[in-house]
């Protein structure tokens, strides 16, 4: 492999499959694209070692890592076991400071542990998990996009975001986020990039902006 090209791998929000990144494309003589699918998490797993896991799948030194939602989070703590070229999260946090209130008070009351998700095989309920409420119209378009619904899985996921204990912001992350993200509002975030009119799901209907810019961030 030419040593010029730069491994970049793409891990997907929670619930769905990489081909959220379909349509992200980096020039082929700088770059090359992995895309990264979630595992099933063991009994008990902690983020840590579901992401210490994770980097088995990773064959590159010194690789960019980008990250969607969870994915931002897992790609966070994967950077804390290898050395990264580049750390990117979008649609996501840096810190349990910038998580909404919501999930603060799931935490708090440990609600989290009693959530339906043993109803996921309704795709409407997964999605309202995935990209949030604003999506029920376009419920046949994301569709696709969710394919992970084992109730152990979600109940692990759902869990590590919500209590997760990342105190601080990692030096090296570099954040984008859309204003209009109903997930993870705008308002409780520190810096960042920000997409004017972006929501949660901006890595699949913003994708010209990502294939512009990335190139840029990443260099």
């Amino acid at each position: 492999m030419n040593q010029q090209v730069i491994p970049v791998y793409l891990m997907p929000g929670m619930a769905a499959n990489p081909t959220i990144f379909e349509h992200i494309k980096l020039p082929e003589d700088q770059y090359k694209i992995y895309w990264l699918e979630w595992k099933l998490p063991n009994k008990n797993e902690s983020i840590s070692s579901y992401a210490k896991r994770m980097c088995e799948d990773i064959n590159h030194d010194n690789p960019v890592l980008l990250g969607v939602s969870f994915g931002g989070i897992l790609v966070q703590e994967m950077s804390k076991h290898i050395a990264v070229k580049k750390l990117i999260i979008v649609s996501s946090v840096k810190t349990k400071h910038e998580l909404p209130k919501r999930m603060k008070l799931l935490k708090a009351t440990k609600a989290y542990k009693i959530l339906p998700t043993q109803l996921v095989s309704s795709i409407d309920l997964l999605a309202k998990y995935a990209f949030g409420n604003t999506i029920t119209k376009r419920i046949e378009l994301y569709k696709k996009y969710l394919s992970v619904s084992d109730k152990v899985y979600l109940d692990w996921a759902i869990e590590q975001v919500v209590c997760w204990e990342q105190d601080q912001p990692m030096e090296s992350v570099l954040h984008i986020h859309g204003d209009n993200d109903m997930v993870f509002p705008f308002a409780n975030l520190g810096d960042c990039i920000t997409i004017k009119g972006g929501t949660h799901i901006m890595i699949i209907n913003k994708y010209k902006w990502f294939n512009e810019n990335l190139p840029k961030l990443i260099a």
